[in-house]
């Protein structure tokens, strides 16, 4: 009588197939990744937006027109800008004045820390609504900005 013995573990090709499979979930994931963790840091540049966009708000209902300047936004002199803030990320936020109805806030970002190229920026620009508020648009094809719009919020893109 013959005995069967029956195989056990893995063939050397089925182990390849598993390695191959595994390698190609990773260069699909590492990208993916690596997107995702500079658009996180991206979103902490808003933060210091969104205080921005209070205070000139504030302005604009005491002024009745969009400030000025950045003094009278609110906003501390681009040279008294803390960059520690919002973890180092952005290099400078500044204020312009479009018209009277419409304003703009910029951030730059430092390219180095986020992995991005230097100095891409991201626009806000707000306008005078009939309702008596201001909307802010951020989208790359109407307010501008350099920053990439895959970097960009999904607002923002």
């Amino acid at each position: 009588m013959q005995v069967i013995r029956k195989q056990q573990g893995f063939t050397l090709i089925e182990l390849m197939i598993v390695v191959a499979i595994i390698g190609i979930l990773a260069a699909i994931a590492i990208p993916a990744y690596q997107d995702y963790t500079i658009r996180s840091k991206v979103t902490e540049g808003l933060t210091a937006v969104g205080a921005a966009k209070t205070s000139v708000g504030d302005a604009w209902n005491s002024l009745g027109q969009f400030p000025a300047d950045q003094a009278e936004a609110g906003l501390a002199p681009l040279a008294d800008y803390d960059t520690t803030a919002n973890g180092g990320f952005v290099v400078s936020m500044t204020y312009a004045n479009v018209s009277a109805t419409s304003g703009s806030l910029t951030v730059v970002f430092d390219g180095t820390g986020l992995g991005i190229a230097a100095n891409d920026d991201l626009v806000f620009v707000g306008s005078s609504t009939t309702a008596g508020g201001i909307s802010w648009d951020c989208n790359q094809a109407t307010a501008g900005g350099s920053l990439d719009p895959k970097y960009r919020p999904a607002n923002c893109r």
